[in-house]
């Protein structure tokens, strides 16, 4: 047992290290100050059936200041207002622009495709590529310029605050963060170009135009449903620089509104990230081991399934707090909900499930919907 303690204890203590670690390297950019001189910026927003978010996501757009913009939304053959909506911002402010996408290639995921087609688009020399669903601070533009230009980076990403609701949304949507920061080891990603340590959050990218036309862009991650991850490997592989902030105070997004909605949604592009089939099994072990076992064997405990000697109980107690920690600290800065932190084991065990599915599902030759389009499971390297 004090073999198994120790085991389990280390398995926690490593992502829990790594996560405060990292903390203190992934920041909020500062507002740059006035003297620096800002690059324009075509904001590029793909749109398929989002009447409910596009609005406001453009007028959030639009309330930035200190950075000239433009804003192009690319209308990918929606059923719903929005292509109307878009239509009537742009008569009341001329910096918008509605754009409609061609039929969707074979080959071709349709959020790459809609964002490739965007960059064809846009007219300024960097290029955000936000979501619908994000709504941007005034000055959240501004500040992922100013630190993408202190970075020196060609590519930067940004988590948005994530606003979570319904319980699944509380349980599995701050695991990001845990993900991100208990096993990125973000200071050798800054000093080492290769490619597997390349992350973002498709939610907010923030390119240097030339650069993502060397590199290929999206239409190098043509068949990806994982941009978040793939983009920036092909930055790098293409020997592009890439970088990691803070957005928490720059933006916010809902992902999801249902329990379906974080299901299915995590489960759409699992196959290229977690659930890799080389991936999964090492993820599985170490997660489970070091995020659920801690708590498994304490209750086994205390429901008096077996009775452990001092040494292995502190050992457990110690490998319990290691676990909890990163989502307590997440709580505070990341604005997490108290409920995710406090079931935390739980939502490691519903992620690693959402993973496995996923992997079955792929391996029984399944198909991903989204957006009304279905999706073999083809990844990239």
């Amino acid at each position: 047992m004090i073999f198994l303690a120790s085991v389990v204890l280390l398995l926690a203590a490593v992502p829990a290290l790594l996560y405060c670690a990292n903390l203190a390297l992934y920041r909020t950019p500062p507002l740059p100050g006035p003297e620096k001189q800002l690059p324009p910026v075509s904001v590029l927003i793909p749109a398929r059936n989002e009447e409910a978010s596009i609005e406001a996501a453009v007028r959030s757009v639009l309330g930035n200041r200190g950075v000239s913009l433009e804003v192009v939304v690319l209308d990918d053959h929606s059923s719903d207002r929005t292509a109307e909506i878009v239509q009537r911002l742009a008569r009341e402010d001329a910096r918008v622009r509605l754009e409609s996408a061609p039929e969707l290639p074979a080959g071709w995921c349709g959020k790459q495709h809609a964002c490739h087609v965007l960059a064809s688009h846009a007219k300024y020399p960097l290029l955000l590529f936000m979501d619908a669903d994000v709504r941007l601070e005034s000055q959240g533009i501004a500040r992922l310029v100013g630190f993408l230009l202190d970075s020196g980076a060609d590519l930067v990403s940004g988590f948005p605050r994530q606003a979570t609701h319904t319980w699944m949304e509380k349980l599995l949507i701050p695991l990001i963060h845990f993900i991100l920061l208990g096993f990125l080891p973000i200071a050798r990603m800054r000093r080492d170009p290769l490619p597997a340590l390349g992350a973002g959050c498709g939610q907010l990218f923030l390119a240097r135009a030339e650069a993502y036309h060397a590199s290929g862009g999206h239409a190098s991650i043509r068949t990806s449903l994982h941009d978040g991850i793939k983009l920036p490997r092909a930055f790098r592989t293409a020997g592009k620089k890439t970088d990691l902030c803070d957005a928490t105070a720059l933006a916010s997004c809902r992902m999801y509104r249902s329990a379906s909605e974080v299901w299915f949604g995590l489960a759409k592009n699992a196959t290229e990230g977690l659930a890799a089939p080389a991936m999964i099994v090492p993820a599985t072990l170490l997660l489970f081991s070091g995020q659920i076992m801690p708590f498994v064997l304490l209750s086994c405990f205390a429901c008096h399934l077996f009775d452990l000697d001092l040494l292995p109980l502190m050992l457990l107690l110690l490998a319990a707090g290691l676990a909890w920690l990163p989502r307590w600290l997440g709580m505070y800065r990341f604005k997490h909900s108290l409920l995710g932190a406090l079931l935390h084991p739980l939502g490691v065990f519903m992620l690693l499930s959402i993973q496995w599915y996923a992997l079955l599902r792929r391996l029984l030759g399944g198909q991903a919907n989204w957006r009304g389009r279905k999706y073999s499971f083809v990844s990239q390297s």
